[in-house]
């Protein structure tokens, strides 16, 4: 039988698109309380089945695709503009590819409307009403508030209808650098993306016995398994040094290492990747807030994960991107970089952190030639010896001083204007294939 929890997940997965429900309601229409109806409506949301949006309230939206990360949801552009939305509830979790300004005649407009697209148009009810036939969401500057019957057009096209007290140009220009934002997120590869799920997964309970654990080995490629309680919660993990000397008929439970290192999906693959590498770990369980066992992520997984990263176009670029751009090889094994005016703070000299961010990016590029590609760096002591203004070529000069399997110690000297300005000894931590 399904506990309450249970019912009231199901309850909301049945509500149509767009239905609005409260944590009252559903106490209401369940029989339940309200303590009980709030903790379930919490895992709809992180679930994807429910969404709370800002002078809207609690809504059941459509389950967004893995495959739309890169592109901004209606849903998304209301809490980056601080809109209110009329009309078009059941259109919010859908993506848009490009939005529009509509400073221009009706007819003029058709040209650029199309589907997935958002036509941001101030008082004018026949281009928003065109816009909607034609199946574009449409956003409404300066405060102003859609009519009645632009609000059941946006309804029966499932169309989302937003208004914000914004200009045309300060929501374009929101819009703008947040869809550059997402366009850097989607490269930032998380645990969910890659780890192996449950159904793929082979784990042992505590009550087995170390032949099974033999016998799993027999046909698995790794020897690390994770023990998990009745519930399927994490217990522990059991590898080969657990059990050499053990008896067969000894049980799991005697022999595993309880609170073993795990991850959770969210986390980003470099993280784990750090923890993986560090101590030496073939494989980490995945686990939900509640410990309860989804799957296991493996070092292979990582490696792939981190060699396709490195293979795809770049698509926004971070400021460690543009930094990098900025910085020419020399032919000395060195690296020069001009200080620009966005390089620099307020006193004309260059800023301690884009400081840091050159000598990592030189370092990266340094090791990438010595066939190093995947490396984290994990510790820098920067010593800063003399200013260095805008409009100085520096000069970089790393050179690696200590290395062994896992990581790499270098020295790096910063000169500007040919006088040694800057010293640092930065450690490397090495992500290589065991």
């Amino acid at each position: 039988m399904k506990t309450k929890h249970e019912q009231i997940l199901t309850f909301i997965e049945a509500l149509p698109v767009g239905e609005k429900l409260s944590v009252r309601l559903i106490a209401k229409e369940l029989n339940v309380s309200e303590g009980t109806a709030y903790r379930a409506i919490k895992e709809a949301d992180n679930l994807g089945l429910v969404s709370t949006i800002e002078r809207v309230g609690t809504v059941r939206i459509e389950s967004k695709n893995s495959e739309n990360i890169e592109n901004l949801t209606y849903e998304e552009i209301v809490k980056i503009i601080d809109g209110e939305v009329h009309g078009g509830f059941r259109g919010l979790r859908k993506t848009l590819a490009k939005f529009v300004i509509g400073a221009m005649t009706e007819e003029a407009m058709l040209r650029y409307i199309s589907g997935e697209s958002l036509m941001i148009i101030g008082n004018r009810d026949e281009a928003q009403e065109l816009s909607l036939l034609h199946g574009a969401a449409v956003l409404i500057t300066g405060g102003f508030k859609p009519s009645e019957h632009v609000i059941q057009l946006a309804n029966q096209k499932e169309l989302p209808l937003i208004s914000t007290s914004y200009d045309t140009f300060t929501v374009g220009t929101m819009i703008n650098r947040a869809m550059t934002d997402q366009l850097i997120k989607k490269e930032i590869l998380r645990i969910h993306n890659i780890y192996t799920p449950l159904e793929r997964t082979q784990y042992l309970k505590k009550e087995n016995t170390v032949y099974t654990y033999r016998m799993l080995n027999q046909e698995s490629t790794h020897s690390r398994f994770p023990v998990v309680l009745p519930d399927m919660r994490l217990a522990g993990i059991v590898t080969a040094k657990d059990v050499v000397g053990q008896d067969d008929s000894v049980q799991i439970e005697k022999v595993m290492t309880r609170n073993p290192a795990y991850a959770k999906k969210h986390m980003s693959v470099a993280s784990v990747a750090h923890t993986m590498i560090w101590d030496g770990l073939e494989v980490m369980p995945v686990v939900s807030d509640d410990m309860t066992l989804v799957g296991v992520i493996s070092r292979q997984d990582i490696m792939k994960a981190m060699q396709s990263v490195q293979k795809q176009p770049q698509s926004g670029d971070t400021i460690a991107d543009q930094i990098n751009q900025m910085i020419k090889e020399s032919d000395d094994e060195s690296y020069v970089f001009q200080v620009t005016p966005q390089s620099t703070d307020s006193m004309g000299t260059i800023s301690f952190g884009v400081l840091s961010e050159v000598i990592t990016e030189s370092v990266y590029n340094y090791l990438s030639k010595l066939k190093k590609k995947n490396l984290v760096v994990e510790q820098m002591n920067l010593h800063y010896f003399n200013m260095i203004h805008l409009g100085n070529a520096l000069t970089i000069k790393p050179l690696v001083f200590d290395e062994n399997r896992r990581s790499a110690r270098l020295d790096v000297q910063v000169y500007s204007e040919k006088v040694l300005a800057a010293k640092a000894l930065v450690v490397c931590q090495l992500i290589q294939k065991k």
